[in-house]
């Protein structure tokens, strides 16, 4: 017998699908995409210092206005591009990270998969290892490098959780020491005259590196 005292809760009204964005708003997203782009162009060919607002300007065929009303001022147009990079080498690394196989694969997969976006986007990488000296897009790489190492770190732990690797070790110093090594192997690409290293000489050092690093990460019997 149903007890006339129950109540029941009211179905809740269907959820309003999202709006869809404006024709207005679909111009000024491809208007900011358009400058953040002419200014990316711009460090990639001629480097952060040929960066100013009458160059993206000219390059996104835009005014200058147009420029602060969509993005800001140089220190936000390079913070822009920084996070730009940081998107593609994401997209690079976070595929090795979510890699089957043992934590030692994965951090060998990472190295193998940070070399490729050096190789593959070189003015990005450029970009991240030499950021312009301008402090917002300065710690905005910072944090967003700092977020990327703690899935390096992660894989560390991993193996340490798994006893593979030695439980002396500190994962977050490590990856520091991963990530800032690798820079300055992949950096050897773009040295002047008899400094540079590249080609197979390249994958040569970065071979021995890594095979140095997962020797020592082993754990010892």
């Amino acid at each position: 017998m149903p007890d006339h005292h129950e109540t029941t809760e009211p179905t809740p009204a269907p959820t309003a699908p999202s709006a869809k964005p404006t024709r207005t708003q679909r111009r000024a997203a491809a208007t900011r995409a358009s400058v953040v782009n002419a200014a990316r162009e711009i460090v990639a060919i001629e480097g952060a210092t040929a960066l100013t607002l009458e160059a993206v300007a000219e390059r996104a065929d835009v005014a200058i206005q147009t420029i602060y009303n969509r993005v800001g001022g140089r220190s936000a147009l390079l913070t822009a591009v920084a996070e730009q990079a940081m998107e593609e080498n994401r997209a690079y690394m976070d595929a090795a990270y979510r890699a089957e196989g043992t934590a030692e694969e994965r951090l060998l997969g990472a190295a193998a998969a940070y070399a490729r976006f050096a190789h593959e986007r070189p003015h990005e990488f450029r970009i991240l290892v030499e950021p312009a000296d301008e402090p917002e897009a300065v710690a905005r790489i910072a944090e967003l490098t700092r977020e990327q190492n703690a899935k390096l770190a992660d894989v560390i732990r991993d193996a340490i959780s798994s006893r593979t690797a030695r439980p002396d070790l500190d994962p977050d110093d490590l990856a520091t020491v991963f990530w800032a090594t690798l820079n300055g192997l992949l950096a050897l690409s773009w040295r002047p005259g008899a400094l540079r290293v590249d080609g197979e000489n390249l994958e040569r050092l970065l071979a021995a590196y890594t095979a140095t690093v997962a020797d020592g990460l082993r754990r010892r019997p």
